[in-house]
């Protein structure tokens, strides 16, 4: 089982980050998807390229922003697949933790990838709504 965790200070306070993160099934900032649903506690999206995935949000903890979550179907043979979203205040600024575990090891490359991209796009939106510049 490969682990992957990326940790980037973001110049946002973690409540202007949890309200794009906390929002499940919102779709705007995940590489590849355009809408995703939720029905209980399963989440449930297309990614071009890859096909339906379903997920189980395991944890939203709205009050400590932390987001957990495990893909339970997918069209790929992943046989084990969690990840957690932790948001950390840092004075003004946020430390953004993603962690996830993965399972083949093969699919970690483009899971961090994914991460990644995702990680981007969200840095836009929050430039967006803020008017802030995000630093690298």
């Amino acid at each position: 089982m490969k682990k992957i965790k990326l940790e980037e200070e973001l110049p946002f306070s973690p409540s202007e980050i949890w309200e794009v993160v906390g929002n499940v099934t919102r779709a705007d900032w995940v590489p590849s998807v355009n809408t995703i649903s939720l029905k209980d506690s399963i989440r449930t999206f297309i990614m071009v390229g890859v096909g339906q995935i379903q997920e189980k949000i395991l944890l939203c903890d709205n009050e400590n922003h932390r987001l957990q979550y495990s893909a339970i179907k997918t069209p790929s043979g992943i046989e084990h697949h969690l990840a957690t979203i932790q948001l950390s205040p840092i004075g003004n600024n946020c430390l953004f933790s993603w962690a996830t575990e993965i399972q083949p090891d093969e699919y970690a490359p483009i899971a961090e990838q994914g991460m990644k991209i995702s990680i981007e796009a969200l840095k836009t939106i929050l430039n967006k709504d803020t008017g802030l510049a995000a630093t690298d």
